[in-house]
């Protein structure tokens, strides 16, 4: 009999501690809805409410959560309106507070009962009210994003990340399905640009990952986005999907250089000179006179020479050719093309090198007066190359200062020599 009576103190305790907490609930609510509400203490105890294991996995809960957020906002509006001072900060921080909250409700909401029904009373109301405070999230992620390109602390670059990411999340979720956001919003890829471009400041990748596919389809950010997503699948380690990305983004923006020189560059470092070549040729046959993809061309077989040159030097010789033959069309289409100028310049000098390792050093050899005319004949075809790039790039000195050095230094010119020794 006394354990009998024991259990039903134990169960009367609980149900006490369950209905003080429910009755917190409505208290806070209550407090927030007043004429002059106390926003600290119905935040304090919705908080309590929030983490306790009685309400926290209740609907009603984080429903009263986001209704206290709201009401914030409406009060500083109110002063807005009135001409009073009020706090914008504190709107926009209501705003992610509220969604968040409501976000939460409609989990909770959406879990059948014993019958297998879903009985969500909240969605409706909570994501009209959503709706109205999106522009908010935009203004306060803008805030939080000016101040943090000001103060570079992570926590404002997370508060903007909140803010941007929180817009996109809406227009994802199932309580937005009717509203179709993802079809009607027109500013939802620049948002997700945004909250990609912060996460990848934080070097927040995961979220860059998350939030760059709603905006690649842009015509305006979409290309900046398809680089970020790229940029994040590399510092994740994932060469396949990196790669992949590349090749989309070739696809997809082929006139953003980025995806073509990334994934030629992968290929170079990495000895894949034929999956190079035949990636480039594919290019060019869709777009023969693209000036970019027939320098890349050239840049491969420039590069093969330093691969070939001790395993196979006839072959390495070929190459260079070869590179002469594209740096030479990429600069027939486009003149101004100065780094094309400057490859030149350097592929005409390393065949004087290699050339300069056969020739006899002897002055008494009757050859030696024939080879060092053939081997002047390669610093004379590439002085005009480097004089060009020098012309076009002044600013650049690094496409032109050494090879005209080395030029100049190799034609025993010497007044041009002395100008350029006095820039080195």
């Amino acid at each position: 009999m006394k354990k009998l009576l024991f259990v039903a103190a134990l169960l009367i305790g609980a149900t006490s501690v369950s209905f003080a907490q429910e009755k917190a609930v409505k208290e806070a609510k209550k407090i927030a809805n007043g004429t002059t509400p106390d926003f600290a203490k119905a935040e304090e105890l919705i908080n309590q409410a929030l983490v306790n294991p009685e309400t926290k996995d209740v609907a009603e809960t984080w429903n009263v959560a986001g209704f206290i957020q709201r009401r914030r906002s409406e009060e500083e509006m109110k002063n807005a309106y009135l001409r009073k001072p009020y706090d914008t900060l504190q709107v926009y921080n209501s705003a992610l507070n509220m969604c968040r909250y409501f976000f939460k409700c409609d989990e909770l909401a959406q879990i059948p009962n014993e019958k297998g029904k879903i009985k969500n009373k909240y969605r409706k109301s909570n994501s009209a009210t959503m709706l109205n405070e999106r522009g908010n999230l935009i203004n306060g992620g803008i805030q939080y994003y000016n101040t943090y390109l000001g103060s570079e602390k992570k926590e404002d670059g997370q508060k903007a990340l909140d803010f941007f990411g929180t817009y996109v999340d809406m227009a994802a979720h199932p309580m937005f399905e009717k509203e179709n956001l993802l079809q009607t919003d027109t500013i939802l890829p620049t948002i997700a640009y945004y909250a990609s471009m912060v996460a990848a400041r934080l070097e927040d990748y995961p979220s860059v990952l998350k939030y760059a596919p709603y905006a690649r389809d842009d015509k305006e950010v979409g290309k900046f986005a398809m680089e970020l997503e790229s940029t994040a699948l590399k510092a994740e380690g994932d060469t396949t999907k990196w790669i992949a990305s590349l090749q989309e983004g070739i696809r997809k923006y082929p006139d953003h250089q980025f995806f073509f020189g990334n994934l030629i560059d992968y290929y170079s470092n990495n000895n894949k000179y034929d999956e190079a070549l035949k990636f480039a040729d594919d290019m060019l046959a869709k777009d023969p006179n693209n000036t970019f993809y027939l320098y890349v061309k050239g840049y491969l077989y420039h590069n093969m020479y330093t691969v070939l040159r001790e395993k196979d030097p006839g072959q390495a010789a070929a190459s260079l050719e070869k590179a002469i033959e594209f740096y030479q069309k990429t600069t027939e289409i486009d003149p101004n093309y100065a780094e094309a100028y400057s490859n030149l310049g350097l592929v005409y000098c390393l065949q004087a090198q290699d050339f300069s390792e056969k020739a006899t050093a002897d002055v008494n050899d009757p050859k030696y007066q024939q080879d060092q005319a053939t081997l002047k004949t390669f610093y004379e075809k590439a002085r005009p190359c480097y004089e060009k790039a020098r012309q076009l790039q002044p600013e650049k000195k690094e496409l032109w200062l050494n090879g005209l050095y080395r030029v100049y230094y190799n034609l025993q010119m010497g007044p041009e020599f002395e100008e350029i020794e006095s820039l080195m």
